[in-house]
């Protein structure tokens, strides 16, 4: 589990680690209430495997609040997010500016435009979604709708309509620790998912087994070992076939007619509907589905969801997501199974299961902290967050900076609406590699300019110029006239483990090369005393510009 040395190879360095998480093995297997000492670097794992790069604000109320506290406020049910809007006449006429286009169709007198109007409103659908990462509350709503996103993919090139894209986008966020079940459900016939696996092509005379297949190998019961020809342990080829034959039938209407009185949204047609009954394998006992019209589809996911080995794959997947990707014999007994039972139980609300695991003495294992490389958009909007950078302007700067700053995910190869396949991203599913995935040497080097422009001159986004403050930052460390407190008080912040006296010595000498202690606590005791003087803020502020780019590119910062 020692990922600071996986790191520290690819960046060229040579780090000293202290006797951690790292270097140990695992002792506790029990999703028993945690019951051990609660401080602030307890909370601040928490925290981080539930947000985007929690604050130094949000850390210390945590620590205040305990961990059943914490809990709660994290699952606190939270008012949905407006809806994007418009942020440009030019690109979009047919809505007033600072509106939104969320249900607006398109006009026959439009022309040309539509691919344009089209075109804007997706671009203002992932600048809204950048912004609700760096502007979320302390919630774990935003950490569980991209583990869904990630879970029942769509991509925003193959899904035409941008409102179809929001209402998948909301049916995920509103669901976020809601019923798997009826998620399932829901998604089924949701028009981005019928868009993306071409569900809306699948009829009683060309079947299409896209969305069949995926629905059993990826969304609910997993694709098992090779048992014989077409049988995978947990279904069949012959199953994918009569799974199409159920989901036949449904068809979406889209925002881009012309037509302002044509239907929108998924609409089940019975005659492309396979009427016929639907033998299903020994894998599902041989069951045979009667037809059920427009509720076939509910009739084959009660049925699927009848198999135990459904609640073992998502529980499989919630634990790589919040704990860590090798799920040995032993924690597949100890905590798979149990999370499994207890999904079951509650008849698949996730809320229970993972509040349960949040809470647990294995969340807690000291091994489990900071050993998960963080991913492209937990490390920049983790960034934004955890040094409450602005982004601000006016409507069309606000959208178009945040825009800017989606559009550079995709050389961190992490873009929000377009993962690269059915899968989702590899580092949630390709062994062994998984979340080592994240870093190469086509992804290391765009995080480190990242991070030393912001620490440095800035990022130019639509006029403004985005940079960390760090003295705004460091004013948050009470004694930060002390460097080595303020050192310490930064590592908390930063870092998921404690850091070597040799470390904290390499940093300090970044902070101030070659001085004294007392120099620090003059200089910036100065700056301090008179925050007007021009001359002692450039001082302060240059010398924690070089402590906090140092920090940056420390392997530390690299993981959760």
């Amino acid at each position: 589990m020692n990922r600071r040395t996986t790191l520290s190879a690819l960046m060229g360095r040579k780090i000293t680690t202290t006797k951690s998480a790292a270097s140990t093995k695992l002792t506790s297997f029990s999703l028993a209430p945690y019951t051990g000492e609660w401080t602030s670097e307890r909370a601040a794992h928490l925290l981080r495997r539930t947000m985007f790069g929690p604050k130094t604000e949000e850390i210390a109320l945590a620590t205040e609040l305990g961990l059943s506290g914490t809990i709660d406020l994290l699952f606190e049910e939270k008012p949905m997010p407006e809806p994007p809007l418009n942020y440009s006449f030019t690109m979009d006429p047919l809505v007033p500016v600072g509106e939104t286009w969320v249900g607006k169709i398109y006009t026959a007198d439009e022309g040309n435009l539509r691919t344009v109007i089209r075109a804007n409103r997706e671009r203002s659908l992932v600048a809204w979604q950048m912004r609700l990462l760096i502007e979320s509350e302390m919630s774990i709503r935003e950490k569980m709708t991209l583990f869904w996103h990630n879970h029942f993919v769509v991509q925003k090139s193959t899904v035409r309509d941008p409102n179809y894209l929001y209402d998948y986008i909301t049916l995920l966020r509103s669901n976020a620790t809601g019923n798997f079940k009826q998620l399932v459900k829901d998604i089924t016939v949701d028009p981005a998912m019928l868009f993306y696996l071409n569900g809306r092509q699948n009829n009683r005379r060309n079947p299409n087994e896209n969305y069949a297949r995926e629905l059993l190998e990826l969304f609910t019961i997993g694709k098992g070992d090779l048992a014989g020809p077409g049988d995978y342990t947990t279904f069949t080829e012959d199953d994918v076939i009569e799974i199409a034959r159920v989901l036949t039938g449904w068809r979406v209407f889209d925002y881009l007619t012309v037509n302002p009185d044509a239907p929108r949204g998924p609409v089940f047609v019975s005659n492309l509907h396979d009427l016929e009954q639907k033998q299903l394998s020994h894998r599902f006992d041989n069951v045979v589905i009667e037809n059920a019209d427009e509720e076939e589809y509910n009739v084959l996911i009660d049925l699927i969801f009848q198999k135990p080995e459904v609640a073992k794959f998502i529980s499989r997947k919630l634990y790589r997501w919040f704990i860590y990707s090798e799920i040995t014999e032993e924690v597949e007994q100890t905590i798979i199974d149990p999370m499994a039972q207890l999904l079951i139980e509650n008849d698949f609300e996730t809320e229970p299961v993972i509040k349960t695991l949040l809470s647990s003495q294995h969340f807690f294992e000291a091994t489990l902290i900071g050993p998960m490389i963080k991913n492209p958009l937990d490390f920049v909007a983790g960034m934004f967050r955890q040094f409450d950078i602005k982004i601000e302007g006016n409507l069309n700067q606000n959208y178009r900076s945040f825009l800017r700053l989606d559009q550079t995910m995709e050389v961190h190869q992490m873009t929000y609406l377009e993962p690269p396949n059915v899968a989702g991203w590899k580092a949630y599913y390709q062994a062994p590699a998984f979340y080592q995935s994240w870093i190469s040497s086509a992804t290391l080097v765009p995080r480190m300019q990242l991070t030393d422009l912001m620490a440095t001159t800035g990022y130019r986004f639509s006029g403004q110029n985005i940079i960390i403050d760090v003295l705004a930052f460091a004013a948050k460390v009470e004694n930060g006239t002390d460097p080595n407190v303020l050192i310490d008080e930064f590592t908390k912040i930063l870092f998921p483990q404690p850091i070597s006296q040799a470390q904290k010595k390499a940093l300090k000498e970044n902070l101030i090369p070659g001085l004294p202690d007392f120099e620090w606590t003059v200089e910036y005791g100065d700056y301090l005393a008179d925050p007007e003087n021009n001359d002692l803020r450039t001082g302060a502020e240059n010398r924690l510009r070089a402590l906090v780019k140092a920090m940056l590119v420390m392997p530390e910062y690299y993981l959760s």
